[in-house]
């Protein structure tokens, strides 16, 4: 079940909205809403009650790996592998990526 914090919801719809984002996507504004409002309702919230910052380079990625820490998750399913395997390590939270995850559903 993927885990989901305010903030980071709320940085998942900035991004979707961008100009940019809805042209690779080919989602207008309604189509992204429609989708954000799948995953909240198919996310666990999770409360925020510690901040580990900084961990990673890039400070938005801050926000998955704070999700991930304080929703207790096993392991971060990213493309983003290199990023996010020395910092979520700390807190043992494996770093998978979607084949990898995948392939550990089969087993």
């Amino acid at each position: 079940m993927p885990l989901v914090t305010t903030a980071l919801f709320l940085e998942y719809e900035a991004v979707l909205l961008r100009p940019e984002q809805q042209l690779a996507t080919g989602l207008n504004p309604s189509d992204i809403e429609g989708f954000l409002a799948a995953l909240a309702s198919a996310a666990e919230p999770v409360e925020v009650n510690f901040l580990w910052r900084p961990q990673l380079r890039d400070p938005a990625d801050e926000l998955v790996l704070e999700a991930a820490v304080n929703g207790r998750a096993e392991a971060i399913v990213t493309h983003n592998v290199t990023d996010f395997r020395v910092g979520a390590k700390r807190f043992g939270v494996a770093t998978l990526t979607p084949a990898e995850f995948l392939k550990e559903l089969r087993k």
